[in-house]
């Protein structure tokens, strides 16, 4: 069988067990079987393989077909550019989150209210560690705060910050929840892609998402708005003056996360949308106390 044979047999069958993007997934699927750049495979279109990597292209399209997700598969993904290692301990890094990561480092490359040059991060509910090595890696003087209630999901952040050489300047806190953390006042961003989904809605996901995400990077409680409470209730006396709140949301929840902070006394700064439109990115600084 030629490659260019094994990619229409392995598009056609990927097509049938409802795999997006079919083509695409088996070209990436025999690159990787083959130790090869993708663009490699359309110079030796009519190469005859062997049985050996037959076998081994034939397992990794099995399970691709079984929803495994691509990038549990390889083994990586993308994210901001930079390659991370990704396994079912962790959330598979979505694109909307890579607009949260940009809105974050172009909010702290502004100069600091208070003229001091340090930028100090907290990323809550780190998982892969995407959002914290991204920030690190584009502000070279900022030190971050990964927090996350899985110990397995920082050891895979951790691996993916010395993958990129920022894990000096990444400090990995296990706990549940900000309760973990000092009170003390001392960031100038805390950024969070939360678990968002109701927990009524779990089992109507995306199989890739659903029986291979953890569930507790998922599960937001009844109504997908349980952290957004814990984080408006709880974040703002660890930002420093003029510091910000970040947040993905979930579709059609930028409503009601803006009458949750605003309960909490945050002023809503913007709400931008994702690549669909939909509001996606919401920032927030604590109000201001009344002038006497």
């Amino acid at each position: 069988m030629t490659v260019l044979d094994l990619i229409q047999r392995s598009t056609a069958y990927l097509t049938q067990k409802g795999v997006d993007s079919p083509r695409l997934q088996s070209e990436l699927l025999l690159a990787h079987a083959l130790h090869i750049p993708r663009l490699h495979l359309y110079l030796n279109f009519d190469r005859h393989l062997d049985s050996v990597e037959l076998e081994a292209m034939r397992a990794l399209v099995k399970r691709r077909g079984r929803r495994e997700p691509l990038q549990h598969i390889l083994g990586t993904t993308s994210f901001c550019g930079l390659e991370l290692g990704v396994t079912r301990d962790v959330l598979v890094p979505r694109p909307e989150t890579e607009l949260l990561a940009e809105h974050a480092w172009q909010f702290l490359r502004s100069p600091p209210a208070a003229g001091d040059s340090s930028r100090r991060i907290l990323d809550f509910g780190t998982g892969s560690g995407c959002l914290a090595i991204a920030i690190a890696v584009k502000c070279p003087g900022a030190r971050v705060v990964a927090l996350d209630i899985s110990r397995a999901a920082l050891s895979v952040a951790q691996a993916n910050a010395t993958r990129h050489q920022v894990a000096d300047r990444l400090q990995f806190i296990a706990g549940n929840g900000l309760e973990a953390l000092a009170p003390a006042p001392g960031f100038d961003l805390v950024v969070s892609n939360p678990p968002y989904i109701p927990r009524t809605q779990i089992e109507s996901l995306m199989p890739e998402v659903r029986d291979f995400d953890p569930r507790i990077a998922l599960d937001g409680g009844s109504d997908g708005l349980e952290f957004y409470r814990r984080l408006a209730a709880q974040s703002g006396p660890l930002l420093r003056p003029g510091g910000r709140l970040m947040l993905e949301l979930g579709d059609d929840q930028s409503a009601a996360v803006a009458e949750i902070l605003g309960a909490s006394a945050w002023n809503i700064m913007a709400v931008d949308p994702d690549f669909s439109g939909c509001p996606r990115i919401l920032t927030a600084g604590p109000a201001q106390p009344p002038l006497t």
